[in-house]
């Protein structure tokens, strides 16, 4: 089916997101794979070409452009080449940590953080899950406590997403023991505070130049004006923004698909077996058929949560519905795709393989698919209680 998500601009702004692509990215990702880390520089380079921090006014140094088809097309053309490692860490800073600034900052945290971020010159992250609190986050430790005109936290985090080059990090602690949910609060610590440091560079499955970290807090002082929204209020702001995040994972997720479907038909047309294409045979077809007929009717339904979030009627459970699904599939879609490429698809200079490494996180974080499908079920539930 002919697909009409984007216009014109997103067209052209889709032309210079591929030259950057094929200039900043393609030459360098076999290094970042080896060497197990991005470099900074190519954040700079990112903002200079005017890709991070879209949805930032432009007083503040960005786009000014809060439609996130922009950002789709950004992850499609980075998963194209297959820099899920990068697409990763864009999306914390654009799709998660932004929101959290832009609705929740006040005008002096905005002056003070945005425009470097919009350069690329701060790296940011978010550090919610821990330890011994992964999908429930109402079971976090860390704590943050008022002392004088600032407050003292203590704590860890770990699997954080930019956790060795975060300049910046959105913290969810709690601030008030005997409050449950809502006894947590936001707060930003910034490199180099005392107390804050940085723990080893977790070494993943797949998403090898992602650099995940660990991240201590021991005894870090920040001063008031980095609580971030309401005081006691960090758990809702939270939720309220989970459907972004949780879209934005769907997405990758769908282009992950069709360049996993892309490389395996180009494949299947030039690789023979018993004097014929792959794709010539019965069952490489129908699987083809299958797999492609799942990814275009998943996009479709992207497609329209996409145009849900700028219309600001995303619901919890309709994003959860698309998480679940579009994750779910990738692991299906890119698994089918390494067999059709035979031993050549366990070869890591083959984007399948990698592919397959880099899929497999995207069930678990952002919301596990069985946390996707309770949210989806208790909604079914209060649905049938009304009728």
């Amino acid at each position: 089916m002919q697909r009409t998500l984007y216009d014109r601009d997103h067209q052209d702004f889709r032309a210079m997101v591929r030259q950057f692509v094929a200039r900043e990215v393609v030459p360098n990702q076999q290094r970042w794979e080896q060497e197990r880390l991005i470099d900074r520089s190519v954040w700079t380079a990112a903002g200079r070409q005017g890709l991070l921090g879209i949805a930032v006014p432009g007083e503040y140094g960005g786009a000014g452009q809060d439609d996130f088809r922009y950002r789709s097309v950004v992850k499609e053309e980075l998963a194209r080449v297959g820099a899920a490692s990068l697409a990763a860490g864009f999306a914390i800073q654009d799709d998660i940590v932004l929101p959290y600034l832009l609705d929740l900052a006040t005008d002096e945290q905005k002056q003070r953080w945005l425009p470097g971020i919009c350069a690329g010159e701060a790296v940011t992250a978010i550090a919610m899950t821990e330890p011994g609190a992964g999908s429930d986050l109402q079971g976090i430790r860390a704590t943050a406590r008022r002392e004088g005109d600032g407050w003292i936290i203590d704590g860890a985090k770990t699997f954080i997403t930019n956790g060795i080059h975060a300049d910046l990090v959105i913290l969810l602690t709690r601030t008030d023991p005997d409050a449950g949910a809502k006894g947590m609060s936001l707060f930003a610590v910034e490199r180099d505070t005392p107390g804050f440091t940085r723990g080893r560079k977790l070494d993943k499955v797949g998403l090898h130049a992602q650099d995940t970290a660990e991240l201590f807090f021991d005894g870090v002082r920040v001063p008031a004006a980095n609580l971030i929204g309401t005081e006691g209020q960090g758990f809702i702001h939270l939720v309220e923004r989970l459907p972004r995040e949780r879209l934005s994972i769907a997405v990758a997720a769908q282009c992950a698909i069709e360049a996993a479907l892309d490389w395996t038909l180009d494949y299947c047309a030039e690789r023979t077996a018993f004097g014929q294409p792959i794709r010539d045979f019965q069952h490489s077809r129908f699987l083809l058929a299958e797999l492609v007929t799942e990814a275009e009717v998943t996009r479709a339904y992207l497609d329209s949560a996409i145009l849900a979030l700028n219309a600001g009627t995303l619901t919890a459970v309709d994003a959860a519905k698309a998480k679940w699904w579009a994750t779910e599939l990738q692991t299906k879609v890119v698994d089918r795709c390494v067999q059709l490429h035979g031993g050549y698809g366990y070869m890591l200079e083959y984007p399948i393989a990698r592919a397959f490494l880099d899929s497999r996180i995207q069930t678990i974080y952002g919301g596990t698919t069985e946390i996707m499908k309770e949210i989806i079920g208790r909604d079914l539930a209060k649905r049938k209680a009304v009728r």
